[in-house]
């Protein structure tokens, strides 16, 4: 396959040395944007490689999902000959990323002063666990663990009766993102003055602002007008709701919605009604609320609810499983879902790319790599000869899973 030729990130040049799901998320989006991505792997390979179903060892679904767009290049960074490999790549590159504990990364020697000295224009990111200036600094962070301690696993507890983790590694891509809109703004900056730089995105304080946007509530003022909490969010009435024969999501939201929803359930007085006449009133009393609004949507089939919510311009969708998103009639009609042949795995679908450019769209034009697949295509791009990469294969500085 051939590297992306368009893409608002195309002509970037990315050191990828990121594993689980954090990193390879956020350096997939780059490639997807253009960005030729390297992916520096160890002998043993990303831990995602055998994560979920497969076809073949080490091309695991979860890996598939989070590294297209990606060349391989499998390297100990340990040794000597390993290193010298490496850090001759760095001299061409534009972004390094990495998601390694500060203890891990400085045994490496790839701190940002060590990679800085070799490439002084570099856009150095690493993703922690916690703010290096704390006393979490070097404590192993998982997304379980981000979800704890950010407090979304206690605010669960709302609607659940006890704290929990949402069904989605919600940190990991979360702070995914933000490495990616923090390095195109780095090099945004770099565009214009010159400068490398480092940037630190700690997991922990990427969750906290996150969650608290609209959970700081009352503890915004000082003195607090209010406990933490967005009364909205954490009402145990806020569910998707019971038709006769199904359940829909349904939000009316503005005083125009709650009117026309009342209206076509018959029951235009709650308009009147002190507890909904006004956003203010209704977020005062929102159990309530979603108390009615739930035994409403009871009295109709799903069917017609949603046809009537739609006519009225009432937010309302069907509740979509997993599996039934493959089918969606939205998806399908704007193409998201991607095919593709991959060389050892065969046919794949895969989710395809949200955003679009009118000029400069991105595209998925490389399949996810096999562990070193691109070990002597890197390496003779940097300036290495057949025979030097073939040393470098038997003395085990190179490793390859074809």
């Amino acid at each position: 396959m051939s590297t992306p030729s368009s893409g608002p990130l195309a002509g970037v040049r990315v050191v990828d040395l990121t594993s689980v799901l954090l990193g390879p998320f956020a350096t997939q989006i780059m490639g997807d944007m253009g960005a030729d991505v390297i992916k520096i792997e160890g002998p043993e390979g990303d831990t995602t490689r055998d994560l979920g179903p497969r076809r073949s060892p080490g091309m695991a679904s979860v890996y598939l999902n989070a590294n297209r767009n990606k060349r391989s290049l499998c390297i100990d960074l340990k040794s000597e000959d390993g290193r010298a490999a490496f850090l001759k790549l760095l001299e061409s590159m534009d972004v390094f990323v990495h998601n390694m504990r500060p203890s891990a990364i400085k045994r490496l020697k790839l701190t940002y002063e060590d990679v800085c000295a070799v490439n002084p224009k570099i856009i150095y990111c690493g993703a922690y666990g916690f703010g290096q200036e704390g006393p979490y600094a070097n404590k192993p962070a998982y997304d379980d663990m981000i979800q704890a301690v950010s407090g979304i696993a206690a605010t669960q507890s709302a609607l659940m009766g006890r704290p929990g983790y949402m069904p989605t590694v919600i940190a990991d891509k979360t702070t995914g993102l933000t490495v990616v809109y923090s390095v195109s703004m780095a090099l945004f900056n770099r565009e214009r003055t010159g400068e490398g730089q480092e940037i630190k995105i700690p997991m922990f304080e990427t969750m906290v602002q996150f969650h608290m946007l609209e959970h700081m509530y009352g503890k915004n003022f000082v003195p607090p007008l209010g406990p933490a909490g967005y009364p909205r969010a954490i009402s145990p009435k806020r569910h998707p709701y019971k038709t006769k024969d199904g359940m829909i999501g349904v939000l009316p939201y503005v005083d125009k919605q709650w009117k026309a929803f009342f209206d076509i359930a018959g029951k235009p007085e709650l308009m009147d009604d002190p507890r909904f006449c006004n956003v203010t009133a209704r977020l005062e009393n929102v159990d309530e609320v979603y108390q009615i609004l739930g035994e409403l949507v009871a009295t109709r089939t799903s069917a017609e609810w949603l046809a009537a919510l739609d006519a009225a311009s009432i937010p309302a969708v069907p509740i979509n499983t997993p599996d039934e998103l493959l089918d969606d009639e939205h998806l399908k009609a704007v193409d998201f879902w991607q095919t593709m042949d991959h060389p050892t795995e065969g046919p794949l679908v895969f989710p395809g790319i949200p955003t679009s450019f009118s000029q400069t769209p991105g595209g998925v034009s490389r399949h996810a790599p096999t562990l070193g697949e691109h070990n002597s295509e890197v390496l003779e791009e940097i300036g290495f000869s057949t025979t030097e990469i073939e040393q470098m294969t038997i003395s085990g500085a190179l490793h390859t899973r074809l």
